[in-house]
């Protein structure tokens, strides 16, 4: 699992035991899947960073869930994670912490390799191969529980 880093910024993201580990398990996965090249770093923060970057990059002033910024020169890139806004959406969907917050891991690495789904033609290539993913890590398709 060599050129996955880990950083955890937010002390909230220690308190789940084996969570680190499975997250790297995800990320692994997703990377094989994609055939994703390079090195990336997976930055678990908290609400306030994830909304400042969401501000600066996107200009979307909230908080949100995952962001990807893909990299260059053989660097993948970065992915960053907010604790409260993953824990809020597990609580309300039902799902365990560490499922939802590695589908949101596998659905990072996915848009550093490429993958979008802001038009649904561009959905219907990611989505599945998310589904596909998470399958082989046991985590139920997050799609159809949604729905």
């Amino acid at each position: 699992m060599s050129g996955i880093t880990l950083l955890v910024e937010d002390p909230n993201w220690r308190i789940h035991r084996g969570l680190q580990a499975r997250l790297k398990q995800a990320a692994e996965a997703a990377r094989r899947a994609a055939r994703l090249k390079g090195g990336f770093c997976i930055l678990l923060s908290d609400d306030k960073t994830l909304r400042r970057l969401n501000r600066d990059f996107r200009g979307k002033n909230k908080a949100t869930n995952v962001l990807s910024f893909p990299g260059a020169d053989g660097y993948a890139g970065d992915i960053a994670i907010a604790h409260g806004v993953t824990k809020g959406e597990a609580q309300a969907a039902g799902k365990k912490f560490i499922d939802h917050a590695a589908h949101l891991v596998v659905h990072g690495v996915l848009h550093l390799a490429g993958y979008d789904h802001e038009r649904p033609k561009d959905a219907k290539v990611m989505e599945p191969l998310e589904v596909k993913i998470l399958k082989r890590l046991g985590i139920a398709d997050p799609y159809k529980a949604a729905a």
